[in-house]
């Protein structure tokens, strides 16, 4: 995808070729849990999920909340940048409630990045520090680092490509970046503690979690970004516009 925005090759791209580029680069995540379940970090170690029906694999559940989020994302979130960032994908599209569609598959390997990234940091934390309120202070911390980093990077790296603007870039790096890191700071400890204890079998659980759980997880984390965004329009007044403008 570096490539593709590097050397320019979107200037030859129609609305199926965004379609077609986006959707080849989220399969791999999403073919994982059927093709792939015994990938893991550790190279000498088969992943657990890879002796589990696949609708109770951890990697088939990350992948749907994950693409639950993304797509409230795409088809909520995105209207917030519209009316708020005064931000528009211009790039011939095939379109969904006004966001190219192209942009929901995009997210879904981007938020896959970031979010095993950001479990990587936070369960370092976890699983290097006693509990206590140095242990919290530090893991709060790096949520709200982690998260504006994390905006601030996408939003850099993005302003190569013409086709998504802002009316005032710099209000996009600074209070965009901080505006885009809200979806984060939400996202990235909930994501963390979803289904945590799914190898662990002196887990005091005693039900697992099934994939409407994980649908309805992700809805309602959904529902409290959306929340803080809606908040942060209300104190600046700006009217929001959602659909086809």
């Amino acid at each position: 995808f570096a490539v593709i925005v590097a050397f320019q090759l979107y200037e030859s791209f129609t609305a199926a070729t965004y379609n077609l580029v986006c959707l080849g680069c989220a399969l791999p995540f999403l073919l994982q849990p059927m093709i792939f379940p015994s990938a893991s970090l550790n190279s000498k170690l088969e992943s657990p999920d890879a002796k589990r029906p696949i609708y109770e694999r951890y990697s088939t559940k990350a992948n749907l909340w994950l693409a639950v989020y993304s797509f409230i994302g795409n088809y909520w979130y995105t209207h917030y940048f519209y009316s708020v960032l005064k931000a528009s994908y211009t790039m011939p599209a095939t379109r969904l409630n006004n966001v190219p569609i192209a942009m929901y598959f995009a997210t879904h390997f981007y938020f896959s990045s970031y979010h095993v990234f950001s479990n990587a940091c936070l369960r370092k934390i976890k699983t290097t520090f006693k509990l206590g309120w140095k242990r919290r202070l530090l893991y709060v911390s790096t949520i709200i680092v982690l998260s504006y980093f994390t905006a601030f990077m996408e939003t850099l790296t993005i302003s190569s490509f013409p086709y998504y603007s802002f009316e005032d870039r710099n209000m996009a790096y600074s209070i965009g970046s901080a505006f885009y890191g809200i979806y984060f700071l939400v996202s990235f400890p909930a994501f963390l503690e979803f289904d945590e204890d799914i190898d662990n079998e002196e887990s005091p659980v005693g039900r697992k979690i099934t994939l409407w759980d994980t649908f309805v997880q992700s809805c309602g984390y959904g529902m409290i970004i959306l929340c803080l965004l809606d908040f942060v329009r209300l104190l600046t007044g700006i009217p929001l516009i959602v659909g086809i403008i």
